[in-house]
C-alpha cells in the first residue's frame, strides 16, 4: 500500500488510492496485471491474495521501476489473449496518446468475465509532462469502455468539491517552498498545519456536500463481456 501520512500535502491523493485498492482488493485472485505498475505499490498486497502479479510500464517510465515487461501501452501489451483474471491500472491512462488502446488490450488480454479496475484523474493538474494528454468525464469513460467491450460498468466519483478543491490548494502551495534551505523549512513548518487542517476538514465536508461533478479522479470496476 501507498504509506499515509496526515501531515503530507498528498494524503488525500494517497487515501484515494488506498481506498480504492482496500475496495477491490478481495476481488483479486488468479493472475493480476498491473498496466502502467510504476513504482508497484500494491505488489505485496497483490501477491497476498493472488496467484501471480505481473507488472508492465514503458522504457519511458518517470519511476525507477523494474517491471515484469515493458510495453508502450500506447501500441500493444505483449501478453497473450485470455491471460489475466484481473487487470489493474492507477493513473495511466491520462498519460497515453492512445489511450482507448489501453482499454482494448486489457479486455484482451483478460479472461471471459474477467475484471478491469481503474483510476483516472479529472480535476488534476498537468503532470508528468511533456507525456499528459487528456482528462476523462464519467461519460466519455462509459463509453470508451462499452465500446472496448466491457460490461457491468461502475464508474465512481472518488470525492467532491472539497476535497478537490484542498488538494489543488496543497499542490499549488508547494511552489511557495523555494530559497535557502532554512527559508524553506520554515516556509513548510508554516504550510504543514494548512495542509492537514485542509485535508482532514475536506474528507468532512464532502461527506455533507458532496457534489460529484467536482470530482478529482474516478475509480472504474468493469467486466469483460462474455460473447454468447
Amino acid at each position: 500500500m501507498k504509506r499515509e501520512k496526515v501531515y503530507d500535502f498528498n494524503w488525500l491523493a494517497l487515501k484515494i488510492h488506498n481506498d480504492f485498492f482496500r475496495r477491490i482488493c478481495k476481488q483479486l485472485n488468479g493472475t493480476v496485471v498491473d498496466l502502467g505498475c510504476g513504482t508497484q505499490p500494491y505488489k505485496d498486497d497483490i501477491l497476498n491474495l493472488a496467484c501471480k502479479y505481473v507488472s508492465v510500464d514503458w522504457s519511458n517510465s518517470y519511476h525507477q521501476s523494474k517491471p515484469t515487461l515493458v510495453s508502450d501501452l500506447n501500441v500493444k501489451v505483449d501478453l497473450p489473449d485470455c491471460f489475466a483474471d484481473s487487470v489493474i491500472t492507477f493513473s495511466v491512462i491520462e498519460h497515453l496518446h492512445r489511450p482507448g488502446r489501453l482499454i482494448e488490450e486489457a479486455c484482451r488480454i483478460l479472461k471471459p468475465n474477467g475484471r478491469l479496475y481503474l483510476q483516472v484523474p479529472f480535476q488534476w493538474g498537468i503532470h508528468e509532462a511533456p507525456y499528459d494528454y487528456v482528462r476523462f468525464t464519467k461519460f466519455g469513460l462509459q463509453k470508451m469502455l462499452e465500446d472496448a467491450g466491457f460490461n457491468g460498468i461502475e464508474i465512481q466519483a472518488d470525492c467532491g468539491y472539497w476535497v478537490t478543491a484542498i488538494l489543488k490548494f496543497n499542490y499549488h502551495s508547494r511552489r511557495f517552498i523555494r530559497g535557502p534551505k532554512i527559508i524553506r523549512w520554515l516556509i513548510h513548518l508554516f504550510l504543514t498545519p494548512l495542509w492537514v487542517t485542509g485535508q482532514v476538514f475536506s474528507v468532512v465536508a464532502d461527506r455533507f456536500d458532496l457534489d460529484e461533478n467536482e470530482t478529482a479522479s474516478y475509480t472504474v470496476c468493469a467486466q469483460k463481456v462474455v460473447a454468447s
